[in-house]
């Protein structure tokens, strides 16, 4: 861990799993990303930190053996004020499920979801992780929330962390770009029937790959399952995979590598 380093309101700073079994997870996302894993905090119970050439890329918590949640990544949103931030989030029709509470020397955290239901974190960071360069195949490199329509919710993270809103072309894509500190860096998609009926909305994490068609291979190799098959994208080529207990995750070859 490093000294925070400022990060502007609304950008994604890390992503995190909650999982039944842990060591199988660690199995497969090792073999499937090259991750290594070292303890993190205790507190909420069994936690390790991934690992990339001994910088860090996401945080996995093994769930107590009574509670049954969904098994989903979950992106955390950087804020300068997480009691703030959950206040705002609760007055625009969102839901403060955890939190603001303190996370050992890593800041204040707050677990929440949008008025579709879309789960996300937010994080006041005092000390950062030592992150690989932005790209390094096996990193999180893009997150988008899935919905049934952009409009029932894009004013609600513009309001909450002061996004710039950039809608795609009239007549083309439900999509809207979300721009902190004048990039993008998040987005929201409108699939509308094409949601699934079981997860309802939800944050999706794009990872880095070198091979998307091999990564995809492995994945089911290690278990996991193929839900959309390797394809071209203007984002690059990329899958949506399954890990053995459900998590949903794209892994990508952004365009340009």
């Amino acid at each position: 861990m490093t000294e925070a380093t400022r990060r502007s309101p609304g950008t994604p700073c890390w992503v995190s799993l909650m999982v039944h079994g842990l060591d199988a997870t660690k199995e497969f996302y090792g073999e499937l990303f090259g991750w290594d894993f070292a303890p993190g905090p205790q507190q909420l119970g069994p936690y390790v930190r991934a690992l990339l050439d001994g910088r860090e890329v996401a945080g996995i918590r093994q769930l107590p053996a009574d509670r049954d949640l969904p098994i989903a990544w979950t992106p955390y949103l950087a804020s300068d004020d997480a009691d703030e931030t959950a206040e705002s989030i609760h007055c625009s029709g969102g839901t403060v499920a955890v939190g603001p509470l303190d996370a050992g020397e890593a800041g204040r955290i707050v677990i929440c979801s949008d008025p579709t239901g879309g789960v996300f974190g937010v994080w006041q960071a005092a000390v950062c992780p030592d992150t690989p360069a932005a790209g390094t195949p096996g990193t999180p490199v893009w997150n988008e929330l899935l919905t049934h329509d952009t409009e029932s919710v894009a004013k609600f993270y513009g309001t909450v962390f002061g996004y710039d809103l950039v809608r795609a072309e009239p007549g083309g894509s439900d999509l809207v770009t979300l721009r902190a500190g004048g990039r993008p860096v998040a987005s929201l998609r409108g699939v509308g029937p094409a949601l699934p009926r079981d997860r309802g909305a939800h944050w999706m994490t794009w990872f880095e790959v070198a091979d998307p068609d091999a990564s995809a291979a492995k994945a089911e190799e290690l278990g996991g399952r193929v839900l959309e098959p390797p394809h071209a994208d203007p984002a690059g080529r990329r899958a949506t995979v399954a890990d053995p207990e459900g998590a949903v995750f794209t892994i990508v070859r952004s365009a340009g590598r």
